[in-house]
């Protein structure tokens, strides 16, 4: 089963994919993780990401797709694997056609736009602790305090404009995916809207289903 997952920030992409990984022994890519890896190898490879890395640039495709083939060449990649957060635009999906890393299944985890910015936005983080509350869902006992006595606060990337700006970049940049992974017969659609088990079962259900088909 080698899977990529789809959508906007907040949706819970990464919630399910570890969920989904230990459960059938799958190996959870992220982009991020591959990058680490390259540099902490030491590898010429390494070298040239760390290069980038360190002045606070993105790192190019070129070699990011580079490290991604490695990665799914590991051992704990050979029963499967999900890619979460890659790719993020047309260009990476057709570099992954190109290099013939084959994928079986898009999951598109759909969310409305005001149900993602009550999940990000409402998030408060305590200063002293670092525990996340959100006041919408799981909101502190008194307003703007944690349980441990820190104060609450909202980070840069939670504030509702930061957020909002996020959302418009993925719609630009990476919702073209979901017709360009429909139109290959590859795309399943996931409501991301609910408690984190509800959700679960759904994607379960739907990877079931294109399963048997």
């Amino acid at each position: 089963m080698r899977l990529v997952f789809l959508g906007p920030p907040g949706v819970g992409k990464g919630t399910h994919a570890k969920v989904l990984c230990a459960k059938h022994g799958l190996a959870h890519i992220s982009t991020g993780e591959i990058l680490r890896e390259a540099v902490a190898s030491g590898t010429p490879l390494g070298g040239k990401v760390r290069s980038y890395m360190e002045r606070g640039l993105l790192v190019p495709d070129e070699l990011v797709l580079q490290a991604l083939r490695r990665r799914i060449a590991e051992p704990d990649a050979g029963a499967g694997f999900v890619l979460d957060g890659y790719p993020r635009n047309l260009k990476q999906a057709k570099d992954l056609e190109r290099e013939r890393v084959r994928v079986d299944r898009v999951v598109y985890f759909s969310a409305p736009e005001e149900a993602l910015l009550k999940r990000i936005g409402g998030r408060r983080t305590c200063e002293a602790c670092n525990r996340v509350y959100n006041v919408y869902f799981d909101p502190p006992a008194e307003p703007e305090v944690c349980a441990c006595g820190g104060r609450l606060v909202v980070r840069e990337d939670d504030r509702e404009e930061v957020v909002r700006a996020r959302l418009k970049e993925y719609a630009e940049k990476t919702a073209p995916l979901i017709e360009h992974y429909r139109a290959r017969g590859l795309l399943v659609e996931v409501d991301a809207e609910g408690d984190i088990k509800t959700v679960y079962d759904r994607l379960e259900n739907a990877i079931g289903k294109t399963g048997r088909e």
